[in-house]
């Protein structure tokens, strides 16, 4: 197939008249579909709104035509779900896509990046500004680089090329500043690609008349010229976002739990010690749940944990920022100087309804921290050992821990709540976003970035909470 006739199927497939931008975006993916240049790589970068999703669309509709295969894939689950949704096709998490996962025989938990034998697929990556150069807290499978593997495992494949699409206005990978999968020069750099990029700025038309989308833009237009000036929010002539205050947040905190469809509706936060207050509420004064830890409870794993899934091929491993839904609770026990759930419990958030038992520790749901802190998984590794002091030599007794279930028991916090890094990637028709700012003066670029990001999980409607006045025209 030629260039023209390539562009007049792409054009033709979007379903809209493109803007000028977006049709250069189009061009430009007409020669990069029939490149055959190494390694061809595309970083389509733009604002929410700006039609990344449409063109994305246009690409799976026209590739048949080419004979080429399209694989989606994401880093997280949330995101993955996210994909296929708009995309009516399975999409895959980038860590279950390219890794084999086993355990070595001393028990430590290896991951292996799988052969890419596929020829002449395109792979398309979504919401990369999460994925990390480098090995990070969060990014990391056991100190393997994930955009170096993902990378070397596309290169694999015959006549296999990559599309990277994000918004690099949205957070970065936790403990960096900036996205390096939405650096083209980075990625020009650091591998072998035949590399272009565009970014779109001008918001689609249709879009715009939403609210949400409309003071996203304003938002990221203040991030893009590096200015964090007061007021951010229009909000009198829209429907779909407005203020509350306590009295209404109730009976809105109502509508939007009470039914259990947790999908729904979700509340960002700035911080782990409001989202813990807000889960606590939403239990007890919506949910009725007085107890810990209770059956139909929504949780999300926060911590990577190879333990329980090594021998469900579906999911291979439950990932930093999985969600759940627990189905019954089987025991609780006080052992080791901390306290567990014995639990059946299933993931909300693949099409794969995966069923499995596990154990949790309580202590998790309700750190301040993402995670249980050093100390306290020192402590409990401790009071592990002296169970197995008998064993020697030391190497075998450290094997032994580490395949205690104690000790893999999985780190979680309850759902309803979450810090804006761990909805990334994800959406809700209902979002309830905590301002988490006391001071304005203390409003500044990186809370810009927050707050653009935390505005952008919203598709439906978006509640404002404890915002200032100053945030509002006057």
């Amino acid at each position: 197939m030629d260039n023209s006739l390539l562009y007049s199927r792409l054009y033709q497939s979007f379903g809209f008249e493109p803007t000028q931008g977006q049709q250069r975006v189009l061009r430009h993916l007409t020669a990069f579909l029939l490149s055959k240049k190494p390694l061809p790589l595309y970083l389509l970068r733009g604002y929410a709104g700006t039609g990344k999703t449409t063109l994305v669309n246009a690409i799976v509709k026209v590739a048949p035509v080419l004979n080429m295969r399209v694989i989606l894939m994401a880093p997280t689950g949330r995101a993955a779900k996210v994909l296929s949704q708009y995309t009516g096709m399975q999409a895959y998490t980038i860590h279950r896509r390219i890794y084999l996962h086993s355990y070595t025989p001393d028990g430590l938990y290896k991951s292996v990046l799988v052969q890419n034998k596929l020829k002449n697929t395109l792979f398309v990556i979504d919401e990369a500004s999460m994925i990390a150069g480098f090995s990070t807290h969060s990014d990391e499978i056991k100190g393997r680089n994930l955009l170096d593997d993902l990378m070397y495992f596309v290169a694999q494949g015959d006549g296999c090329r990559l599309l990277l699409i994000g918004d690099q206005a949205q957070l970065p990978p936790v403990g960096m500043e900036l996205s390096p999968a939405l650096d083209v020069n980075y990625l020009k750099t650091s591998y072998q690609v035949t590399a272009a990029t565009y970014e779109l700025y001008e918001v689609m038309r249709q879009a715009l008349d939403s609210g949400i989308l409309f003071n996203a833009t304003t938002i990221r237009t203040q991030l893009q010229q590096g200015k964090a000036n007061l007021p951010l929010f229009q909000i009198q002539q829209f429907s779909d976002i407005e203020t509350t205050d306590p009295v209404q947040l109730e009976e809105q905190l109502y509508d939007a739990f009470a039914a259990r469809n947790f999908g729904d509706a979700v509340i960002i936060c700035r911080s782990n010690k409001t989202a813990n207050r807000y889960n606590q509420a939403i239990r007890q004064h919506i949910l009725g749940m007085d107890s810990e830890i209770a059956s139909g409870d929504l949780i999300m794993a926060v911590k990577n944990n190879y333990y329980w899934l090594e021998e469900t091929e579906q999911a291979g491993f439950i990932a930093n920022g999985d969600i759940f839904e627990i189905k019954r609770i089987n025991k609780i026990e006080n052992i080791y100087g901390f306290h567990f759930a014995h639990v059946s419990m299933s993931f909300t958030e693949t099409d794969d309804q995966i069923d499995f038992d596990t154990i949790i520790i309580l202590e998790s749901l309700a750190t301040e921290t993402a995670a249980l802190g050093r100390k306290e998984t020192n402590r409990l590794f401790v009071a592990i050992e002296e169970e197995y002091a008998h064993i020697t030599p030391r190497s075998k007794r450290i094997s032994k821990i580490r395949s205690n279930p104690y000790y893999n028991a999985l780190q979680v916090k309850f759902a309803y709540a979450m810090t804006c890094h761990k909805t990334q990637g994800g959406q809700w028709p209902v979002v309830f976003l905590d301002a988490g700012i006391y001071q304005t003066e203390n409003i500044d670029i990186s809370y810009l970035r927050w707050l653009y990001t935390a505005v952008t999980r919203a598709t439906k409607k978006l509640y404002l909470l404890n915002f200032k006045d100053e945030f509002f025209p006057q």
